[in-house]
């Protein structure tokens, strides 16, 4: 049976890996993003992907989206932004909102639009994007690393909740991703530090166990096995891809 997949922020990075993948394998696939112009790009190299341009932490255009969009069997809560990168008493109190009201909020907004079908139908699997920066934490980052602890422990609390109607829930923290966003970051902190962005994206592999970036497909993978029948009883658990981050920077 096909199933209905639809990810959040789905329109690059991470969630472009994760709905082309789905979508591979034979998914009917709906993603959604707030970059209108990515969508644009996404649906042209893959004219069978269901787009709508949306903000998750709007809580009225996540139910627009989910009513739009139909029943839901896989909703993968990607959506996330980096916050503000300052000392916790410089940090502009709008934007440590913010990234809550995206990280937080846009999954609970999306949580809670998907699950009374999802009840209905006795089945239905969650997939939250966390960090591997959780186990590690950032200076200068607390708004995204506490941000992110709060959807894993939202993850947690709904695998007991909705465990007993048939909807799995799962995270994964991804570590070093080899993508665009984190290649803005490594920029950033060598232009800051005055040093090459090799020599800062070696620093920051050394205090990985097996010295390498992850691939969005990697996490495209992942998230396949956790909707998957293979995992149907796996639920309330937050696994890392990140070939064990030891310590971040």
């Amino acid at each position: 049976m096909t199933r209905h997949v639809l990810v959040t922020a789905g329109a690059a990075g991470i969630g472009r890996g994760i709905a082309q993948l789905f979508a591979e394998r034979g998914d009917r696939v709906t993603i959604c993003d707030v970059d209108a112009a990515a969508l644009d790009r996404a649906r042209a190299d893959n004219p069978a992907l269901g787009t709508v341009h949306a903000d998750v932490a709007d809580h009225a255009a996540a139910l627009e989206l989910v009513a739009r969009a139909g029943l839901v069997d896989v909703l993968v809560n990607n959506a996330g932004v980096a916050g503000p990168v300052a000392d916790i008493e410089a940090t502009d109190p709008g934007a440590w909102a913010r990234c809550f009201d995206v990280n937080v909020h846009g999954a609970f907004n999306m949580i809670a639009a998907v699950v009374p079908a999802m009840r209905a139908a006795g089945t239905g699997a969650i997939v939250n994007i966390s960090t591997a920066s959780t186990l590690t934490g950032i200076p200068r980052r607390s708004a995204y690393v506490a941000s992110k602890w709060a959807l894993e422990g939202m993850t947690r609390n709904l695998a007991r909740e909705l465990g007993p109607v048939g909807i799995r829930v799962n995270a994964i923290r991804p570590g070093f991703m080899d993508t665009e966003r984190m290649q803005g970051i490594m920029a950033r902190i060598a232009a800051e530090s005055g040093r090459a962005v090799a020599d800062v994206e070696a620093e920051a592999l050394g205090f990985i166990s097996m010295r390498s970036k992850i691939q969005p497909v990697e996490i495209a993978e992942m998230a396949w096995f956790l909707a998957s029948h293979a995992g149907r009883h796996v639920t309330g658990q937050i696994i890392g891809v990140d070939g064990n981050a030891e310590w971040e920077g």
